[in-house]
């Protein structure tokens, strides 16, 4: 069932087209990531959700009703910021008790969600200390608790981990797919990192210059992208690409035969395989030189010279000296195929 439904969602201020006829469908208890580099209109995207922005064209629904025409506070969606927007001068107590007092709720029922929610995320015994009192995953806790208090139909994260540090960013990205399976709402979740959303995402929403460059699981858009882009985006180390010629079902690049009808002949393509399909070994048929090789504690990355390009090989056990002849082998099943005009996905 399509909880969110987003028609034809486009956004321009001014002249500058930020938002180009997006459309998109959330289910019901999906955590859907909107991933993409800064500037490319995902943060604009959830604003707009949130009614913080204006439409230029399109309709947003919610659970069937058109909510693109009310204003925010009748939305029933919560919005947790990047930079929590807490109140300094009231108490964590307080701070989760506003937007209920805002709404008019009776005392008594504003007591037991806030301290619900303070017991759900791990605050009770905060709740008396002011903002800046708290630590940067505190805050950024309070701040979600503030969302969560309101119960609201949906709930929209604009880069919320982004000013916490590396370990504490992992702690809360698990909470917040802990609680957001508890409380089973759909909740969309901004970010650029592509850590977060392959851990996270139910699916992922790759935003390109204001479009979707392609919506997913984050296993479809790791193994099987349908452009160049999506595939050099997503993965750590990334993908490695190379140059390559095909003459009657010749593949150039690494000397193997295969099936290029979809191929002109002497079309020139790029041809795209992760890092971890390459294998380095002594019995490999294929030879290369390093060129670096950089330690990442339960790997080494290596850097390959080969046919006048580079490789990228992760996964290796032990370090090689910068210029070192090594073999390898590839896994052939792993290639993909783009056409080098455009960058779509061949095959």
């Amino acid at each position: 069932m399509s909880y969110l439904i987003l028609k034809n969602i486009s956004k321009k201020f001014g002249d500058n087209v930020v938002l180009d006829n997006i459309s998109l469908e959330v289910k019901e208890s999906e955590l859907l990531v909107l991933l993409g580099p800064s500037g490319c209109g995902k943060s604009t995207l959830l604003r707009l959700i949130a009614g913080l922005e204006e439409l230029t064209e399109g309709e947003i629904y919610l659970k069937n009703v058109r909510i693109d025409t009310k204003s925010p506070k009748d939305r029933h969606v919560s919005m947790v910021f990047q930079n929590y927007s807490l109140y300094p001068h009231m108490s964590v107590k307080k701070n989760l008790a506003f937007p209920l007092k805002i709404a008019r709720f009776n005392k008594e029922d504003i007591k037991k969600r806030v301290e619900d929610v303070a017991e759900m995320l791990g605050i009770t015994d905060k709740l008396n200390s002011k903002p800046g009192e708290l630590s940067g995953g505190q805050r950024q806790r309070v701040a979600l608790g503030r969302a969560i208090v309101r119960d609201p139909s949906i709930f929209l994260l604009d880069e919320p981990l982004s000013n916490l540090d590396a370990a504490l960013r992992t702690k809360m990205r698990q909470e917040i797919v802990r609680i957001q399976k508890n409380l089973k709402r759909p909740l969309i979740h901004v970010t650029h990192d592509q850590a977060e959303a392959l851990t996270m995402a139910d699916r992922i929403a790759l935003i390109r210059n204001g479009r979707i460059a392609q919506l997913g699981t984050p296993e479809e858009l790791y193994r099987n992208p349908n452009s160049i882009y999506v595939a050099g985006f997503i993965g750590f180390p990334k993908i490695n690409t190379l140059l390559c010629d095909v003459d009657n079902n010749h593949l150039s690049v690494f000397d193997i035969n295969f099936d290029s009808s979809k191929i002109k002949d002497d079309e020139s393509l790029l041809v795209g395989i992760r890092p971890e399909a390459i294998k380095i070994n002594e019995n490999g048929i294929y030879a290369g030189k390093v060129v670096t090789s950089e330690y990442f504690g339960e790997q080494y990355i290596v850097t390959i010279s080969f046919s006048g390009q580079t490789l990228t090989v992760s996964g290796v056990r032990e370090e090689l000296l910068d210029e070192t002849e090594v073999s390898f082998d590839i896994d052939i099943k792993n290639l993909l195929f783009f056409n080098r005009s455009d960058g779509s996905r061949i095959y």
